[in-house]
């Protein structure tokens, strides 16, 4: 089996059937594909992951379900101090990487498989603010809600597990190279909702600014009939992300990107706005696969990695928390 037999389009972002992955032959295939896409843009879709697509409409039903109620239902389970849950502003994604935008066009919801961990074992992961150190705040409306969710973060922890098994191989590692990272990880759940834009959007404002994610991998759900993710391509060339029925996107963060020493690319993307015209919501649901808060993140000394580059260490959760304050920080004065 070769790379060809698991690459159904090649491309800067190409489609990747994993159906081949329970095969020997299968996942030496598909490691050799997931180190090609993400030398070349971090970004790649999964087909044949396995996950019933059932599954899948469902978890869209019951989160676009939530979005739709009246803001006073919303409110109820409105992020606040010591809790994760609703937020009216999804954050202003741009600011992670220093650079001033208005606030991102969306609302959010997010929990943590932490978030079910008692005060004081939550408290213990790490001496700093970070939201998997908060307490889920699951709402009262869709009644299904936190059984669907939960359900969903098991089934997206075993497909994101699996693909950080085949990315140590792909990175010519022991499958199990990456497994004591991870095996008290901080990762979350999140959905954006982009609502229907009746306002002009001010100048600058998108509904996701240009970022890249913080921390291992990212399991992304888009919904299938609304585009809008785009993949930074060289300096300013911007290419859609279309929508594969029952697919995910997968990219990697910055962390998995430094503990390449640059190898791999944690890349540049965002959302755009609809047509003037389009008056649709859209809906994604991302499943941030991070590390243990307190994970060490240094360069591995692999081949091929590009000359003169000078990669930091650093402490996983200490990264990531630094970069989630400057997303949720106040926008300053234009």
């Amino acid at each position: 089996m070769n790379q060809e037999s698991v690459t159904r389009v090649d491309g800067y972002v190409p489609v990747v059937d994993l159906s081949a992955r329970h095969s020997a032959p299968g996942r030496v295939a598909l490691a050799e594909a997931i180190d090609r896409a993400c030398r070349t843009s971090g970004f790649f879709v999964i087909v044949g992951h396995g996950v019933p697509r059932e599954f899948i409409d469902r978890m869209h039903a019951v989160t676009t379900a939530f979005f739709t109620l009246p803001d006073a239902e919303k409110d109820l389970a409105a992020h606040r101090p010591g809790f994760s849950g609703f937020r009216r502003s999804g954050g202003t994604t741009a600011q992670s990487l220093d650079r001033r935008t208005p606030p991102d066009l969306c609302e959010s919801f997010g929990a943590h498989v932490t978030g079910e961990l008692g005060d004081r074992e939550r408290e213990a992961l790490g001496d700093y603010w970070a939201t998997w150190k908060l307490a889920n705040l699951w709402p009262r409306e869709p009644a299904d809600f936190k059984d669907t969710w939960q359900e969903y973060t098991t089934v997206l922890h075993a497909l994101a597990a699996d693909l950080l098994r085949l990315s140590a191989r792909a990175l010519g590692l022991d499958e199990e190279h990456f497994d004591h990272s991870f095996d008290r990880h901080v990762s979350s759940l999140v959905a954006n909702y982009y609502y229907p834009q009746v306002d002009t959007p001010l100048p600058g404002q998108l509904r996701r600014g240009a970022h890249t994610d913080f921390g291992g991998l990212t399991i992304l759900y888009q919904q299938d009939d609304c585009g809008g993710l785009q993949v930074l391509q060289g300096q300013d060339a911007w290419r859609d992300v279309h929508a594969v029925p029952g697919s995910f996107v997968i990219n990697i963060g910055d962390l998995m990107a430094l503990w390449t020493g640059g190898r791999w690319v944690s890349t540049m993307h965002r959302v755009v706005n609809p047509d003037r015209t389009d008056a649709s919501s859209r809906l994604s649901i991302p499943f941030f696969f991070q590390p243990n808060h307190d994970a060490i993140v240094e360069p591995l000394p692999l081949a091929s990695v590009p000359d003169g580059q000078r990669h930091e260490t650093v402490i996983a959760g200490e990264w990531m928390a630094m970069k989630t304050q400057k997303l949720f920080a106040p926008v300053p004065s234009q």
